[in-house]
């Protein structure tokens, strides 16, 4: 499989007045007759999957995952997928960029959304998926519509509804009570995401969002069961592994891409954390 990865932005793809499509995985196969989908690319969107009935994998960030009635798959801007070339599950896709969500949105709301958005892929009971179906067609209903006025308002809520739902049915064991502290983690995995070429360090973190070492660390552990040294690390391995994936830089360009002086440290670091040096991941994506 050709596995240079291309970006793919939510405007190319999607023939919407409002940044916001809801589809069909057959309608959507049905508009991409090219490999688009089925080459790896980085999404610069977030997405929502809900598998109704079938069976198939889908590919994240160069990792498998099994999907099936109930699977749902909550992917954000920057994650690196394809798709299987075979058409084997029937659903839904549901896209947005970002300010879809941010703007206008209450705190509330937004910690529901950040929620669901900030967690593993989710496995539902199939028997529940009927529970979601009047937030779907309101959805597909309101995109067809012609009446512009409040559109985006109403397409904003019944999305953030059907988020509550999701919620409701698989109930997450791993955030906290506190809404601040879990809110307080998403503001460190996006200061990771924006400087983590700069610092991995968790301190300069830290003193960054003007807290304790102490705090973060506690908050890392609540979401993530990791340190926030181990948090910053699987990050970083993360984006070896996209740099890799991608086939646009060499190992010296991905050293300084993520922050490493250099390279001969980030192929130690790789090697410590997965097995594999660069060159023998890059391989393994070929098999």
């Amino acid at each position: 499989m050709n596995m240079d990865v291309k970006k793919v932005y939510h405007p190319n793809v999607v023939p919407q007045s409002v940044p916001f499509e809801i589809i069909t995985f057959k309608n959507l196969y049905q508009r991409h007759q090219s490999n688009d989908l089925f080459d790896c690319h980085r999404i610069q969107f977030n997405a929502l999957f809900i598998i109704f009935s079938g069976q198939s994998v889908h590919s994240i960030d160069c990792q498998k995952y099994h999907m099936q009635a109930g699977t749902i798959i909550p992917m954000v801007k920057d994650q690196v997928h394809h798709f299987e070339k075979e058409l084997k599950v029937e659903g839904v896709v549901i896209t947005f960029p970002d300010e879809f969500i941010t703007d206008n949105i209450s705190e509330r709301d937004l910690f529901h959304f950040l929620q669901l958005y900030h967690s593993p892929i989710l496995q539902i009971d199939q028997n529940n998926l009927s529970l979601l179906q009047p937030f779907i067609d309101l959805l597909f209903a309101e995109q067809e519509s012609e009446n512009t006025y409040l559109k985006r308002d109403l397409l904003t809520s019944t999305f953030i509804s059907l988020v509550i739902q999701l919620l409701r049915l698989n109930p997450f064991q791993n955030i906290a009570a506190s809404s601040q502290r879990f809110i307080d983690f998403v503001r460190f995995k996006r200061l990771i995401k924006e400087q983590f070429a700069k610092t991995h360090n968790a301190n300069d973190y830290a003193a960054e969002m003007g807290v304790s070492y102490k705090y973060l660390n506690a908050i890392c552990k609540e979401n993530s069961n990791k340190t926030a040294k181990a948090f910053i690390d699987s990050w970083l391995v993360l984006e070896i592994k996209r740099n890799i994936a991608e086939k646009k830089s060499s190992v010296k360009e991905i050293a300084y891409n993520t922050g490493f002086e250099e390279p001969t440290n980030m192929i130690r670091f790789l090697k410590k954390h997965i097995g594999l040096t660069p060159k023998e991941y890059a391989d393994s994506l070929n098999n």
